[in-house]
């Protein structure tokens, strides 16, 4: 049953469901997310209703589909994205393919008032992601849909009945990047009036959680170190007790410079000593021998970490019938990006969620206590148990580690003409001959990087920041751009078959340090959310290898801005980089999220 009073998010499978109710709790006010298809009469007494994006167009057979009657309950109910086209759809509108695909930063206009447009000006920047449009309002009944806001390729990007209360957007309110997103979320949720909630209140519904999951058996919990499994095994060891805890940290060769020694320092500090290592780099390089494929490399890592997990509980007797379970700290976009809801698409699989963890989620043998919440949230529950600040605001590093930074391929792929619609193209470009996984329009891509040269390499220019916005939106084979740091002239990159090898690590590695040390020494780090570092098996020459630089800021992984390091920063990088062995090319991206996910694979 639903909390009474609260803000509903229906899920129609995008990849922000989520991130709406946690905005929506970040204002004081309860909120929960449902499935599209939870019935009206389910929704009796709550405040209002938000419609989630979703990957799928409305008018597909078989897409997901709400309850008509919503619009009966006489609550205010906001659309977005898909939720905004379902509205049009289900009420009698039409919905088409949208001659242009929107991505990223548009400006929008409003063109009449509205009450979620409360001090809004009239024109602002939104975040698009779609690539169906509203082509016709609603009509008949629900005949009073007025347009409130266009952008030029979109003229209903916003409509409203402002009686009734129904509000459509196509634009992305929840996400960071819209510049007034917050305050017309905020907006619709006032109008609302929903329940109050607290952060304070959400930590004890998932201290109870782990009660009520766990019951009087013991948890072993895979430790790697970053922020989401050293707070989900510092709560656990908190929630139920160190005694009934049991933390494991795989080496799997995958790790950063100096991983283990620090992470067990990190420990230490806290006075939790119930932690064991195990040096697995061995079998996991042994696995990983010869395999290409982005999803099977994930699967392989993730069952391997499983296997390890077995190996090492058998040794010390921590099996099921004795009354052990298995402990992870997934987050919500772990689960999200990995189809972790009925309509979402699959942009990766994530190691938490392989075939293996997946049963045993079924068969409750799995405690995920902040499988929930979002990073930020998960940093803020880490400074209420009391982790040390270096610790909580530490990078995110995937689970997987170096694995999914280290690009694998058998073959060059390749992409023949581009396909320009209305675009100019730079002329000092390349593309390179290795692909990226890609969100757009809710669902993945995997496409190409377009890679620009010029004078000043190091200089990030504001064309090139214009151009990685256009050109994912304008060339279907496109979903990263790239500045070569290292050429100013247009280069030829040479492909070498590829896959995870110890001294492809430690070459990474190595990159991966001198970026770290440069980015605390220019005093960036806490002001990056994130810097993957990604190597490429395409150089200057046959066995080259190139690194893509990768700093991004963000504040839920949900989306995520490209940073655009000072060029003094960038070129004491590329310089340092370039000295490796083995490296021959040094690339920023430029990419936002979307069109480009965080990481490369």
């Amino acid at each position: 049953m639903t909390h009474k009073g609260g803000i509903i998010v229906l899920d129609f499978g995008g990849q922000y469901a989520h991130l709406i109710a946690s905005r929506v709790r970040r204002f004081g006010y309860f909120s929960e997310i449902l499935p599209a298809d939870t019935k009206a009469s389910e929704l009796k007494g709550v405040a209002g209703v938000i419609l989630s994006g979703g990957p799928q167009s409305v008018y597909e057979k078989g897409s997901p589909q709400a309850d008509r009657q919503i619009f009966n309950l006489g609550i205010p109910v906001l659309g977005l994205c898909y939720g905004h086209q379902w509205i049009a759809h289900v009420l009698g509108g039409e919905v088409k393919p949208g001659a242009v695909k929107e991505y990223g930063r548009m400006k929008i206009e409003i063109v009449k008032d509205s009450a979620i447009f409360k001090g809004i000006p009239q024109e602002s920047v939104v975040w698009m992601s779609h690539g169906d449009t509203v082509s016709k309002l609603p009509s008949g009944e629900f005949g009073n849909f007025a347009p409130t806001a266009r952008t030029p390729t979109c003229e209903f990007a916003g409509f409203s009945d402002e009686v009734k209360k129904i509000f459509g957007l196509q634009f992305h309110i929840e996400v960071a990047h819209t510049e007034y997103g917050m305050q017309i979320l905020k907006n619709f949720v006032e109008l609302s009036r929903p329940a109050p909630w607290s952060i304070k209140s959400y930590s004890q519904h998932i201290g109870d959680q782990i009660l009520r999951i766990v019951g009087d058996r013991k948890v072993f919990m895979l430790v790697s170190g970053g922020v989401d499994s050293s707070v989900a095994f510092t709560l656990l060891n908190k929630v139920i007790g160190e005694d009934r805890v049991q933390g494991l940290l795989v080496d799997t060769g995958l790790m950063r410079k100096n991983e283990v020694s620090g992470v067990l320092a990190a420990f230490k500090k806290l006075g939790i000593t119930n932690l064991r290592v195990r040096d697995a780099s061995g079998e996991f390089f042994g696995r990983l021998k010869g395999i290409y494929d982005p999803e099977e490399k994930r699967k392989i890592i993730g069952a391997a970490f499983i296997d390890v997990q077995k190996s090492v509980s058998d040794e010390m007797g921590l099996k099921v019938e004795d009354g052990w379970m298995l402990g992870q700290g997934t987050i919500y976009p772990d689960t999200i990006e990995t189809g972790g809801t009925k309509h979402a698409d699959r942009i990766k699989t994530h190691h938490n969620r392989v075939q293996v963890i997946q049963d045993m989620i079924e068969k409750g043998l799995v405690v995920e206590p902040l499988k929930e919440l979002y990073k930020d949230e998960v940093r803020e529950l880490g400074e209420e148990l009391g982790l040390p600040h270096e610790l909580v605001w530490r990078h995110p590093f995937p689970g997987p580690g170096l694995g999914v930074r280290i690009l694998c391929a058998e073959k060059p792929q390749t992409v023949g003409q581009l396909k320009i619609t209305n675009l100019a193209l730079p002329v000092s470009r390349t593309i390179l001959p290795i692909r990226s996984v890609g969100v757009q329009g809710d669902g993945r891509t995997y496409r190409h990087a377009l890679v620009l040269f010029h004078k000043n390499s190091c200089n990030v220019e504001d064309g090139d920041i214009s151009f990685a916005t256009l050109i994912p939106n304008g060339v279907p084979e496109i979903n990263r751009v790239l500045l070569c740091t290292s050429n100013e002239k247009p280069v030829d990159f040479t492909f070498t078959p590829s896959f995870v090898t110890k001294d492809r690590a430690d070459l990474l590695r190595q990159a991966d340090a001198i970026v770290d040390e440069e980015m605390r020494e220019a005093d960036l780090y806490e002001k990056i959310w994130q810097f993957p570092v990604v190597l490429l098996p395409c150089g200057l020459g046959e066995g080259g290898q190139s690194i893509v630089l990768r700093p991004i800021e963000s504040q839920d992984a949900m989306t995520a801005n490209a940073v655009h390091l000072p060029k003094d920063v960038l070129e004491r990088m590329t310089k340092r980089i370039l000295k490796l062995k083995g490296i021959d090319a040094v690339f920023l991206d430029l990419t936002n999220k979307p069109p480009a996910t965080i990481e490369w694979e």
